[in-house]
């Protein structure tokens, strides 16, 4: 297995790797469901037997609780080879399709092929859970892989290439670590398609990388997430989701809330109702937030001193901190932050925030707060709290994003029958079960003709009346 880093760039090793696995992408198209089946089951297993060393890997690299390891990063693969191994044969299997009565006489059936070779590039934040549960999907869908792990998250890195080398050949799933090299040499191979989880600025890139070779794409991005709050809804069942989604892995989440609105006259009821929460969960004993074992930190110092210059900016610019603000860049640790008075030419913003501050921004009518969220680019997630059905239809219907939730967040991400995904600036394709499975795999439409029959010949040229007449009654009636 390979390992390379920034100051040994073997681009001769990845060619000869992807070469290898094209060979085998081929052979593994005519897979059946027994030969992929087992692939997941072995890569279930031994995920099942190193829980332990994800904990420690994750922890490692940025204090992950184990809660939140098991939660966050081992239970959602786990589920998700669950969920393939029931429903695989069926999704092999294809779909056949009505037939329209100017195709009277064919069948017409649409089956999934393996794509064959695919890039996983994967992100820091969630390094383990977002590096495997895409190789999930290829697998399923028969494809071989090389995946490129965060050289952000080395202690879980260094992980996933032990898991890959002790499941897998080379020639079948493979990684490659280092900096931002590696991926520029991956990028530069034909690959057949690639599943990107990253910042929109570098999705762009891959973007282009993909298109000189025609690659199809998955990009799961980001965005400015908004939670609207309802006037009248209950703050106290919305302030306790809205922390945990928040504060969940240090705010460092694509699909984490980016900011609230709230109607103004329940602002100050709300923050109460967080405050009280966020005691609650991470300071019980009054200890400070800083002692608990439950709470993250931020994964380096270029991140860190990110989050405290746009947490400068925004009280610079007249914001107001609600609460929190304590930080320590020794340890890296950024107490939960929450900003009132949060102006729009502010940079917390402007940006995907990725961290533990939550602006929040009231409103007076629900068109406001929907206004806004058009204003900006389209988002991975959207959040509503309420129970008002006509609110939540309005904003459902009259904003875009990736995905919507009604009276909680984040938690559509561990649904496995639900497509997940961004739109426009906060990503291209889907994935998570069947939508995964698909995104590896190329549709293609199979359309049976009987032998000996005529519907074609009455077309043929030379185009006579018959021909004509013929048309014409295709275009009048179908």
């Amino acid at each position: 297995m390979l390992s390379l880093s920034s100051t040994h760039l073997d681009r001769e090793e990845i060619n000869q790797v992807f070469k290898k696995q094209k060979a085998t992408a081929l052979a593994w198209r005519k897979s059946s469901h027994a030969e992929r089946s087992d692939r997941l089951k072995k890569l279930r297993t031994w995920i099942l037997n190193h829980k332990a060393d994800i904990r420690t890997a994750v922890a490692a690299d940025f204090k992950k609780p184990v809660a939140e390891v098991d939660l966050s990063e081992i239970f959602p693969v786990t589920s998700e080879i669950k969920h393939t191994l029931a429903h695989l044969k069926s999704w092999m299997k294809g779909k056949s399709v009505s037939t329209p009565l100017p195709m009277l006489g064919t069948q017409g059936r649409v089956i999934p092929e393996a794509k064959g070779v695919s890039l996983i590039i994967a992100p820091w934040n969630y390094p383990f859970n977002l590096a495997i549960g895409p190789l999930v999907s290829a697998l399923a869908a028969g494809c071989t892989a090389i995946i490129k792990p965060s050289e952000m998250t080395p202690h879980t890195s260094k992980l996933i290439e032990k898991l890959i080398q002790e499941v897998f050949k080379e020639d079948e799933v493979a990684v490659f670590q280092g900096d931002a090299s590696v991926s520029q040499a991956l990028l530069e191979l034909p690959f057949d398609h690639i599943f990107f989880t990253g910042s929109p600025q570098v999705g762009k890139i891959v973007m282009k990388a993909a298109a000189e070779h025609l690659t199809s794409v998955t990009l799961e991005l980001g965005g400015k997430s908004p939670a609207i709050i309802q006037k009248g809804a209950s703050l106290k069942d919305a302030a306790g989701k809205l922390v945990v989604g928040k504060y969940l892995n240090c705010g460092q989440t694509c699909v984490a809330p980016d900011y609230i609105l709230v109607h103004q006259e329940d602002r100050d009821t709300l923050l109460d109702e967080m405050k009280v929460f966020i005691q609650k969960a991470y300071d019980p004993d009054f200890k400070g937030i800083e002692a608990t074992p439950d709470y993250a930190r931020i994964v380096n110092d270029k991140h860190y001193e990110r989050l405290i210059s746009l947490m400068t900016d925004a009280q610079d610019k007249g914001a107001i901190l609600a609460f929190g603000g304590n930080y320590d860049p020794h340890t890296r640790y950024i107490e939960p932050c929450i900003l009132n008075d949060v102006t729009m030419d502010m940079k917390v913003m402007e940006e995907e925030i990725f961290g533990p501050i939550l602006p929040i921004m009231t409103y007076e009518n629900l068109d406001e707060a929907i206004a806004l969220v058009n204003s900006l680019p389209k988002p991975l997630a959207l959040y509503f709290f309420g129970e008002d059905g006509a609110a939540k239809n309005q904003v459902l219907s009259e904003t875009s994003s990736g995905n919507a939730v009604i009276n909680d967040c984040v938690l559509h991400f561990l649904h496995n029958d639900l497509p997940f995904g961004g739109v426009n600036n906060s990503g291209i394709g889907k994935a998570h079960g069947y939508y995964g499975f698909l995104a590896f795999s190329n549709e293609k439409g199979i359309l049976t003709q009987r032998v000996g029959t005529t519907s074609s010949t009455l077309l043929n040229p030379p185009y006579g009346t018959r021909t004509k007449q013929i048309l014409s009654t295709l275009i009048k009636w179908f």
